[in-house]
């Protein structure tokens, strides 16, 4: 699929940036969640599902922009609420006792 707004380089720079985020984000998402079950600590266990949140929305907002060809506003939109999701779970987080 070749897109007339963004050359071929870009793209391979966003997919490679996209995968690093997923192979970092992913793992701080697997320390957070295995803190979680050794320590019982709620607030590790939100921690790691914000992260989680924030790293399948990344992925989500190139798949759908890559993949299902819609528009890459709409990508974007979808992206973004993910990462506010994720965000907003961390901050709570953090509050957690």
């Amino acid at each position: 699929m070749v897109h007339t707004t963004v050359n071929a380089e870009v793209q391979l720079a966003v997919a490679i940036v996209k995968t690093l985020i997923l192979v970092v984000g992913g793992s701080v998402t697997y320390f957070a969640y295995s803190a979680y079950r050794r320590t019982r600590d709620e607030s590790l266990r939100l921690l790691s599902a914000g992260f989680a949140l924030i790293v399948v929305g990344v992925l989500l907002g190139g798949f759908t922009f890559e993949i299902l060809m819609v528009d890459i506003g709409v990508g974007v939109l979808v992206e973004s609420l993910f990462v506010l999701a994720g965000l907003s779970i961390i901050a709570y987080s953090l509050r957690v006792q």
